[in-house]
């Protein structure tokens, strides 16, 4: 199972961090690829919603459930379909703003790829990581 792992540094308070992204729905603003979130219900440990992710022009879809959530310190969301992921977030203080840190283990099933493109593809997911990273840090800190 391929794993990413990033940090970024963002001008703004935990809270407020914490908040934008405990909201699904604020995911296509940020998230390379994610082109659809829809159905979110509940909030906390529980919450549901069906995505939309595309990746090298192939969509998948599938459902997330957000299984850990411990206010302003970390969210771990699990994800069920075409693609199966673990994403979690943690949030701590630093500085003035926060550091915001990215893991996600993932498993794409090896035939829609072949495994010549897997590792293409997992490089490409790599710098998409690290833009969404910057994405979320561009949004937050103005």
């Amino acid at each position: 199972m391929p794993t990413i792992d990033k940090s970024i540094d963002i001008g703004a308070p935990v809270e407020k961090v914490f908040a934008y992204l405990s909201d699904p729905r604020n995911s296509p603003e940020w998230f390379v690829g994610m082109t659809e979130v829809t159905d979110v219900s509940g909030s906390g440990v529980g919450q549901h919603n069906r995505w939309t992710y595309t990746m090298i022009g192939i969509p998948f879809h599938g459902d997330s459930k957000l299984t850990e959530h411990v206010p302003n310190q970390r969210l771990v969301f699990q994800q069920e379909g075409g693609i199966t992921s673990i994403m979690t977030f943690t949030f701590a203080p630093h500085d003035s703003g926060t550091k915001l840190g990215l893991d996600i283990d993932y498993t794409i099933p090896v035939p829609v790829l072949g495994k010549l493109a897997e590792k293409a593809v997992f490089k490409r997911n790599q710098r998409e990581a690290q833009m969404s990273m910057e994405n979320i840090k561009e949004r937050l800190e103005v």
